[in-house]
């Protein structure tokens, strides 16, 4: 597939989830969140570049006591291939003895939520969990499961609402999958 402009890779992509399927998504996962770790004031670690939109539609639907901070370890550098993993921020907070929320966009192949639930533990975190809006469908297992899945796509690379396609359209209001 030939893209030129942004706009041509959004015109040729395929709606995987509509904007009210991701945002009904959310209330639920809010929930469920709030179900979960009400009593906890856990520090909510929002992943970014992909997890910001999410992170930030769901934080305002938790009722409850709760720090946020985030951490920044890419694979993917703009492209549709992920390789080494780059740790480009840590959380700032101690994460001594407290419950750690994961908040990522996409479980995909899991090796870099993975890897950040490891590195939380090692900063001293005694509990880590994770919050996903998307999983991917893949035909084999994963070294991580996500505690919180909001909806699950076909194996396509997807963007929209936080993922990004070259970099592109991280702000749209629904999942899509390049054609």
């Amino acid at each position: 597939m030939s893209i030129q402009t942004p706009q041509q890779l959004l015109e040729q992509a395929r709606l995987i989830h509509s904007s009210d399927a991701v945002v009904a998504t959310i209330v639920r996962l809010s929930q469920e969140i709030t179900d979960s770790l009400q009593d906890d004031c856990p520090v909510v670690v929002c992943v970014m570049g992909g997890g910001i939109v999410f992170a930030g539609q769901l934080l305002t639907q938790l009722n409850f006591p709760l720090e946020v901070d985030y951490v920044h370890a890419s694979r993917y550098q703009n492209k549709t291939v992920g390789k080494t993993l780059i740790w480009q921020s840590l959380p700032k907070l101690d994460l001594t003895n407290r419950t750690v929320l994961l908040v990522d966009d996409i479980l995909d192949e899991g090796i870099t939520l993975l890897a950040i639930k490891e590195k939380c533990l090692e900063l001293g975190a005694k509990n880590v969990l994770s919050a996903v809006l998307i999983e991917k469908k893949l035909p084999h297992s994963k070294p991580i499961a996500a505690d919180f899945v909001g909806l699950e796509v076909p194996n396509y690379y997807v963007f929209g609402y936080g993922m990004d396609a070259y970099g592109w359209w991280r702000n749209l209001p629904a999942i899509y999958a390049l054609a």
